[in-house]
């Protein structure tokens, strides 16, 4: 990397007896540089007039790119995943950044250096999440797990909401289709459904939990073969706009009636998928703009700190009171 003034990032490196790495560390204000040479570094490039251009930052893979990673097994080509990474881009933009998935290992674990990382699909005992943390690099999950830096909808109060819904409308038999369990969004919106029970004193009955996986055809497949096997609910609640759409097609295919037979919310709200359903809407916009201000703070070298989104349930047509099914009250 050549400066405007004609030095090279090597020709620093050399005057300050340290490697090329540490210089660019220092100059683009990355961690792993201790004060005294981050300093003495910064007054030699001062005093040669060195200003890297931006063309050749960004040829060295670093500067103005924040790099985006996914968990193994994350399905990308989604709705959700689109406008999450859309958001992504315009938020990073407005602080001169760009976003750009990096390639992985099989664990999950960078394979490139950025100036900083945002993480999606979050897992309990996340191998990234450690490996970050031990190798100082700055990083926001979009999720939830202890000691990071964090933003996630707030999961367990949208599950409440949704089953609260169906349970206000004379539901006593209201199934579940989650996602991954091991997932902070999946285990949290089953874990605001269980609330919403307990709260009418229901039991959790495990039948009425059917795994769809976060995928449209799996969640098909769970309603299709549970209600072939002779279960019965009078209302669902899918944990995506995804999986309701799938649970939507099997119920149908079984000559099933939307909402006159079953009750369906959905989450997520997401544009041309979720908008005829009664579903929880989560502020993608706003997750992202979080996610940006605490990378920000994760850059400045700031205790980590966890943020929460709200949501809210959006009522439509796909959702009715159990006495219009049944002919009789709850």
């Amino acid at each position: 990397m050549r400066s405007k003034t004609g030095f090279t990032i090597r020709e620093i490196a050399r005057l300050a007896n340290v490697s090329v790495g540490t210089v660019s560390r220092a100059l683009n204000n990355r961690p792993g540089v201790s004060p005294e040479t981050r300093a003495r570094i910064l007054q030699l490039a001062k005093e040669l007039g060195f200003t890297p251009s931006p063309v050749a930052r960004e040829l060295v893979g670093f500067p103005r790119t924040v790099g985006l990673l996914l968990a193994p097994g994350v399905r990308r080509y989604t709705p959700y995943f689109a406008l999450l990474l859309e958001a992504l881009s315009e938020a990073l933009a407005k602080e001169g950044l760009r976003v750009r998935e990096i390639p992985t290992d099989s664990a999950g674990l960078p394979l490139e250096e950025a100036l900083g990382f945002i993480l999606l699909g979050a897992h309990d005992h996340d191998p990234r999440v450690e490996h970050l943390k031990k190798a100082g690099k700055p990083f926001v999950l979009i999720g939830a797990y202890p000691d990071v830096f964090a933003v996630a909808p707030d999961d367990v109060e949208g599950g409440y909401q949704a089953t609260r819904h169906l349970l206000e409308l004379g539901h006593r038999e209201v199934a579940h289709l989650t996602g991954h369990l091991h997932h902070q969004a999946g285990r949290e919106r089953l874990l605001g459904y269980r609330k919403a029970l307990e709260e009418r004193g229901l039991p959790l009955k495990p039948e009425l939990i059917l795994d769809g996986g976060f995928d449209p055809l799996a969640a098909y497949r769970a309603v299709r073969r549970a209600w072939e096997g002779g279960l019965r609910f009078t209302a669902l609640f899918a944990a995506s706009d995804e999986m309701a759409l799938g649970a939507k097609a099997a119920l149908e295919d079984l000559g099933l009636r939307i909402p006159l037979d079953v009750s369906l919310v959905g989450y997520d709200d997401l544009p041309e998928v979720g908008q005829e359903l009664t579903t929880v809407h989560q502020d993608i916009p706003t997750i992202a703009e979080e996610a940006v201000l605490l990378l920000k703070r994760a850059l400045a070298h700031e205790a980590p700190v966890a943020k929460r989104v709200p949501v809210r349930l959006v009522v439509r047509g796909t959702t009715a009171p159990k006495e219009v099914i049944t002919g009789q009250k709850p």
